[in-house]
Parts: C-alpha cells; sequence; structure tokens
C-alpha cells in the first residue's frame, strides 16, 4: 500500500511539471528528471558506452587514477559516502574501493530510478568493508536524509558525477550548490564533475549518436507520458534534435514536431497544441571553463581543494570542502 501510494505521489508531480512545462508561453519544455524511468534509465546505460560518449569515460578515469588522493585527503575520520543521482554506480566503484582501504564505509546512492538502485546495489554491494544503503528519493530531499542520519564525528563526501550540474542554468546550478551546502557541515566534502569547452563537432555526437539510442532516450519521455499519463503522443510524429547555442555553450535536447498537431493528456489535465517546427525542450548540458568551476562553487559556498583533468576527452573532477 505505501508503495503505491509513493507511486501515485510520483505520478502527479510528473502530471504537475508536465502541464506546466507543456502549457507555458514560448518554449515548451519538461524537467529533464523525467528521461529517468525505468526504460529512460537503461536506455542511458547504454549511451554511457557509446564511442561518442567519451565523457562518461573520461570521469571514470578520473575516478580512477585520483580515488586514493580523494581518499586521503578527507583523512582522518570516519567518511560516509553519498551519490547524488548514481545511476548504476558504475564509476563509483573506484571511490569506494579507495575509500575502504582504511575504513568500513557506508555508501547512499541517491536515486530516483528504483531499477537504477537495485543495479547499483547488485554491481557494488560485493565491494569488500561497504555496506550500500540505497535513497530512492530526488537530490536534495535525499541528501537530507541521509545528513539526519549521521553520527557524531561522521565527514560526509557527496558526489556529483557524470557532469550532472551541467543540466541546469547558470544561476540554478549556484543556487543547488548553496542547498547542497546548507546540508552539510564544517568538513564535509562535494566531489564534482564538470564537462569542458570542446568543439561543436566533438560535443554534438555525443547527444545524437549514429544508432539513434539518444533518440530513443528522448523520445522515451513522450511514451512515458502515453503510459502514466493515458497521452495519445504519436511518436513518429517527433524528431530528435540536439544543438549547441554558443552563447551559453551548452547542449540541447529537443523534441522536434514533425507536423501540426494536438496531443491531450487525461492525467495531466491538459491538452498541448504543436505547430510543424515547434519543439519540446527535455534536457541541457551546460560546457564550462575550470576557472569557471571553481568560481561557482565558491559562490555556493565551498572551497576549493584539488581540480583533476582530463585531457583525452576535456572534463573536470574539482574536490571541495564545506569550511
Amino acid at each position: 500500500m505505501l508503495a503505491q501510494t509513493l507511486a501515485q505521489d510520483y505520478v502527479s508531480d510528473f502530471a504537475i511539471d508536465v502541464r506546466l512545462g507543456l502549457t507555458k508561453e514560448g518554449q515548451k519544455e519538461i524537467p529533464s528528471k523525467y528521461l529517468y524511468d525505468e526504460v529512460g534509465s537503461a536506455l542511458f546505460e547504454v549511451i554511457t558506452v557509446l564511442p561518442e560518449y567519451g565523457l562518461f569515460r573520461a570521469d571514470e578515469r578520473l575516478l580512477q587514477q585520483n580515488a586514493d588522493a580523494i581518499a586521503t585527503a578527507l583523512m582522518p575520520g570516519r567518511v560516509v559516502v553519498a551519490e547524488l543521482g548514481s545511476g548504476s554506480g558504475s564509476k563509483t566503484l573506484w571511490m569506494l574501493e579507495a575509500q575502504a582501504k582504511s575504513q568500513r564505509t557506508v555508501y547512499h546512492p541517491i536515486e530516483i530510478s528504483r531499477v537504477a538502485l537495485e543495479e547499483c546495489s547488485r554491481k557494488l554491494g560485493q565491494v569488500h568493508r561497504v555496506e550500500i544503503r540505497p535513497v530512492p528519493k530526488p537530490y536534495l530531499e535525499g541528501l537530507r536524509s541521509v545528513t539526519a542520519e549521521r553520527r557524531p564525528g561522521e565527514k560526509l563526501l557527496v558526489l556529483f558525477l557524470g557532469s550532472s550540474i551541467g543540466n541546469f542554468n547558470e544561476h540554478a546550478a549556484e543556487r543547488f550548490l548553496a542547498e547542497v551546502r546548507e546540508t552539510l557541515i564544517a568538513g564535509d566534502a562535494l566531489l564534482l564533475s564538470t564537462d569542458l569547452e570542446k568543439p561543436s563537432s566533438q560535443l554534438l555526437p555525443a547527444y545524437d549518436d549514429p544508432l539513434g539510442v539518444t533518440a530513443s532516450f528522448n523520445l522515451n519521455v513522450l511514451a512515458r507520458m502515453n503510459r502514466e499519463l493515458e497521452a495519445d503522443f504519436d511518436l513518429s510524429a517527433f524528431r530528435h534534435l540536439a544543438r549547441y547555442d554558443t552563447a551559453t555553450r551548452r547542449i540541447e535536447m529537443h523534441l522536434l514536431s514533425l507536423r501540426a498537431q494536438t496531443v491531450v493528456i487525461p492525467r495531466a489535465h491538459c491538452s498541448v497544441s504543436l505547430a510543424e517546427g515547434e519543439t519540446i525542450w527535455t534536457e541541457s548540458s551546460h560546457k564550462y571553463c575550470p576557472k569557471e568551476i571553481v568560481l561557482m562553487g565558491r559562490r555556493g559556498g565551498f572551497r576549493p581543494l584539488k581540480q583533476w583533468f582530463d585531457h583525452e576527452w576535456p572534463f573536470a573532477q574539482t574536490l571541495f570542502v564545506a569550511d
């Protein structure tokens, strides 16, 4: 009964956000978090191994190379690891193994996809001296529940990997980091992954791969509205569109309407009319320069400790501490 109630509440949030995003004046949009249902999360796991999606491997390389240095920087003291939007936790293995060399470690993967959490627990549950405690909640709500359980003297290492911070616009990213900082205490740390600026010729294939996996990932949000909100989207009437905005330095993912159409979404209590060529904006991915990352963290209330770079696919990880 509780699981059913939670599911109904989440569908209600989905319905509200869909109605607000698709009936607003100007650019229609859907929050990117709704791309990650069970199907979307599975498709994203496939995206991460595509040759065009270099940022996943860059993030993984940096963790593999620097996990021991990160763990050492947080000593002494017991460290609890919490990851925002963990997905299946594939990259996190390196950090947990490094942390567990010196102490038993509790790991809280915070993730709204229960399927992803199950996969995360399966993949990482056998790591020696690591206890997995999944948190099926959104970022900040999940982080607050983790901090509420901390024991005296424990430090918290928050992982925000995959350049997920790039899904926010500039001001929203700083607000988010400030909200993360508010949940922490002095001595806690944040490891922030960020994709760096690079030519659009290198970026665009990462978000529009020739196999069409990213297109399926994007279009799935329409299928999700059909499944969960009883909408009548015709997926063949839309096309995945990825473009790079040079002014804002971000990749944008859109769903392009191929004809004039009206879609009814009963459980969101709305209908939506789209003109031919009109788009629904589903995700952004901002690209940074190294100094910008440091300043963003400082404005969010953190002090930078160390920054590492991958040069095969320009990418950065920055370790911040809460003073």
